[in-house]
C-alpha cells in the first residue's frame, strides 16, 4: 500500500532476512555507516552544530509544508473556479482531506528529512560533508585506535561523531531518528487502527526495533546491538507524532508542531522559537553512556581498545570520572525520563564502568558534565 505521495509502507516483516543479506551481500564499502564510537574522544573539542543542522532540518521542513500547501491552494482553486482540466468536486474535496491530514503532513516531513535508502541517507549525507561554521565538527578515530580495529568492514562504515548541544553522538543516530522514527511511527498508527492503546501501539513499534537491531541493522550486519538506536528511533517516532499532536517529552508536554490555519498548514511560532529538534537530543544518543552489546567474535577486541585508548582519555578528561558515577549515568539513561523506548540488557555490554575500573574500586562522586568537554 502507498500513501497519497506514493511512498510504499514497509509492511512484511518477512523483508528482514531479504534487506538483511542484501545488505550483507553490498560490502561495507557501499553500505551506509551502521555504527560509530564514543569511547575514542576527539582530541580537539568538537565544535557544537546543533543550531546549524536544526536550521537545516527547519528548512528542509518549510520547504516540505510549502509543496503540501501548494498542493491544498490547487485544489481550492480548483473547486472555487471550476477550471477545465480539473477533477470533480468529490474528488477535490477527497484530496482535500487528504493534504489536510496527520497523514500527508507526516509523510511529507519524513520525505523531507528522511529521503535516501537502505544503503544511504540524504541528510546523512549532508552532514558528513557540509562545511559547518563551528571547527571541528566531525570526529572519527584512526584505525589504529577505532574499536573496530580488528574489523575493516565495521571501520569503513564507521559514523563520525559529532556535537550538538553539548550531546556527542554518532551522524547514524539522525539517520535512525528520521528514517526508523518514520517506520515506528508507521508501525504504531497501524496498531492503533486496529484498536490497539497507546501504549501497546508503543511496544509494538519497539518489539521491531528490537528485531531490527538483532538483523539488519545491527548484529547480523556490524555485530552491535546499540540501545542508542533504539532511543533514536523512539525518539523520531515521538518526533512524528508530535508533529500535529502535543507529546510528552520528560516530565512536560511539547505543544503540536504545527497546525492548520485557514486550511493551510502553519509551524507553531513559539515552539520554533524553542527548537524543533534540541528535545530529542539527550546522552541516550552516545553509544558510550548508553553502550551497547557486542557479537561474541566482537566484544573481546572492543574491550581491549577501549581500555587502551579509550578509558586513559576519559580518566584525563574529567577529574570527576569514577566507575559509581558513570555507573549512575548508564543506568540513569535505561528509559528517557522513565518512558521505555526498548532499552535491551544483553550479555556482552562493553560499558565504560565495567571497562575502565576494577569492580571493587571507586567512588560515589557523581558524573555533573554529559559530554566530554
Amino acid at each position: 500500500m502507498k500513501g497519497f505521495f506514493g511512498i510504499s509502507r514497509f509492511r512484511s516483516w518477512a523483508a528482514i532476512a531479504v534487506i538483511s543479506g542484501l545488505l550483507l551481500s553490498l560490502g561495507s564499502a557501499s553500505t551506509r555507516a551502521f555504527e560509530t564510537d564514543q569511547y575514542n574522544l576527539s582530541p580537539e573539542p568538537l565544535g557544537d552544530i546543533g543550531d546549524e543542522v536544526s536550521t537545516h532540518v527547519e528548512q528542509k521542513m518549510r520547504t516540505a509544508i510549502a509543496k503540501l500547501n501548494g498542493e491544498i491552494e490547487r485544489r481550492e482553486r480548483c473547486l472555487a473556479e471550476r477550471t477545465p482540466g480539473c477533477r470533480s468536486v468529490e474528488i477535490l474535496t477527497k484530496q482535500l482531506a487528504e493534504l489536510r491530514s496527520e497523514e500527508a503532513l507526516a509523510e511529507m516531513v519524513f520525505r523531507a528529512l528522511g529521503s535516501g535508502s537502505i544503503t544511504r541517507s540524504d541528510l546523512g549525507d549532508w552532514l558528513r560533508s557540509h562545511a559547518f561554521a563551528a571547527n571541528n565538527p566531525r570526529y572519527k578515530p584512526s584505525l589504529d585506535e577505532s574499536i573496530f580495529r580488528l574489523n575493516l568492514t565495521d571501520y569503513l562504515s564507521q559514523s563520525a561523531t559529532v556535537r550538538l548541544w553539548g550531546v556527542e553522538f554518532g551522524i547514524d543516530k539522525l539517520e535512525h531518528f528520521f528514517q526508523q522514527g518514520w517506520t515506528y511511527h508507521e508501525i504504531a498508527k497501524r496498531a492503533r487502527s486496529r484498536g490497539r492503546s497507546e501504549a501497546e501501539a508503543n511496544r509494538a513499534a519497539i518489539k521491531w526495533g528490537r528485531v531490527s537491531e538483532n538483523t539488519f541493522y545491527g548484529l547480523i550486519v556490524s555485530g552491535v546491538y546499540s540501545n542508542a538506536d533504539l532511543f533514536a528511533n523512539y525518539a523520531g517516532m515521538k518526533f512524528y507524532a508530535g508533529l500535529t499532536r502535543p507529546i510528552k517529552i520528560g516530565s512536560g508536554t511539547r505543544a503540536a508542531t504545527l497546525r492548520l490555519e485557514n486550511g493551510l498548514w502553519a509551524f507553531d511560532a513559539a515552539l520554533l522559537r524553542e527548537n524543533v529538534l534540541k528535545p530529542f537530543i539527550t546522552d541516550h544518543l552516545n553509544e558510550a553512556l548508553n553502550p551497547s552489546a557486542f557479537r561474541l567474535t566482537l566484544v573481546r577486541s572492543v574491550r581491549r581498545e577501549v581500555r587502551r585508548h579509550g578509558c586513559p582519555d576519559w580518566r584525563e578528561r574529567f577529574s570527576d570520572f569514577t566507575r559509581e558515577s558513570i555507573e549512575k549515568q548508564t543506568n540513569s539513561l535505561k528509559t528517557w525520563d522513565g518512558e521505555d523506548y526498548g532499552h535491551t540488557q544483553r550479555s556482552r555490554i562493553v560499558t565504560l564502568a565495567d571497562t575502565c575500573f576494577d569492580k571493587e574500586k571507586g567512588d560515589a562522586r557523581v558524573v555533573t558534565r554529559t559530554s566530554p568537554y
